[in-house]
């Protein structure tokens, strides 16, 4: 015998913040308006530069970085996937996921990174962000498209909103534990040669903090692009859009195909965001004198 569970409703907690929702939508309907559309102009100016070069050029130019940063398997790794994505003519699907990662990730790091500074240097601070982060972190990623929905609609809006809160936290912590681990003597040495608190910040503390603030870029980057894909419940769009068509359609190769070039954008996207923290290995001159070489004995 089969026994329904009577579907749950709200309970104190859920209707006050439903009062709360409503409330703002009553009385802060236009600063809700400006964000809307401040960020809808962001998306748009960042997909409008990502879709002018040619699909060839924008290929060229990523494996091109990749040989200079990382090392040229890579940017072999970029041409093949790139080439992969065109022949699944996902080009323009996955130039418009590009684009609202590069627009959550960038309001993510323009808030994050001087929100985890300030954390680091006020302990007052960081006790009132850290129980927030803590609930952003552990809150389930769907949960974030209810309020997005219900203030902004549908669309790329509510999707890189959601996205922003979703992935911010990375970089705050990271920043953060980058500054406060800082060794001691470091700072005293600074002191010693009559730094202000303004120049031991960004003359000993920030520098000592770049790979620790740049693994918390490279995770916020990563967590924009999952959630990317989520919201294209909400419309987002992108190539979260392809593999939701192919869940609704039960279309396994479409499902497939949206699967891989996300996967492709997300090892191009985590290489890249990587080399920015860590040494080059070697000089581009000296990689290219390596890659001649061998085709010679080739």
């Amino acid at each position: 015998m089969l026994i329904l569970a009577a579907a749950h409703q709200a309970g104190w907690l859920g209707q006050a913040i439903d009062l709360g929702v409503e409330w703002l939508l009553a009385n802060a309907q236009e600063l809700f308006d400006v964000v809307k559309v401040t960020v809808l102009g962001l998306v748009s100016i960042t997909g409008w530069l990502l879709e002018w070069p040619p699909a060839w050029l924008f290929a060229l130019i990523t494996a091109a970085v990749g040989f200079w940063r990382v090392n040229g398997g890579f940017a072999l790794f970029v041409l093949l996937g790139f080439n992969l994505v065109l022949s699944m003519d996902l080009w323009s699907e996955m130039i418009s996921t590009l684009s609202l990662v590069l627009t959550a990730s960038g309001l993510a790091l323009l808030i994050g990174l001087p929100l985890g500074i300030l954390s680091a240097r006020s302990r007052l601070t960081w006790r009132l962000v850290r129980p927030c982060l803590d609930l952003m972190q552990t809150m389930p990623a769907f949960v974030y498209l209810i309020p997005a929905v219900m203030l902004f609609s549908t669309g790329a809006v509510p999707s890189i909103l959601a996205t922003l809160i979703f992935a911010m936290p990375p970089v705050v912590r990271l920043t953060h534990l980058g500054i406060t681990e800082v060794p001691d003597d470091l700072i005293e040495a600074g002191r010693s040669f009559g730094c202000s608190d303004r120049q031991l910040l960004w003359k000993v503390q920030m520098p000592s903090a770049v790979p620790t603030v740049m693994t918390g870029v490279n995770q916020t980057i990563m967590l924009a692009l999952s959630m990317v894909v989520i919201a294209s419940m909400i419309g987002g769009g992108g190539l979260g859009d392809v593999v939701l068509r192919g869940i609704q359609q039960l279309d396994v190769g479409m499902g497939f195909e949206g699967g891989i070039a996300v996967v492709i954008l997300a090892v191009i996207l985590d290489r890249l965001s990587q080399s920015l923290a860590g040494r080059r290995g070697s000089s581009p001159q000296q990689r290219l004198r390596g890659w001649l070489a061998l085709w010679r004995a080739t």
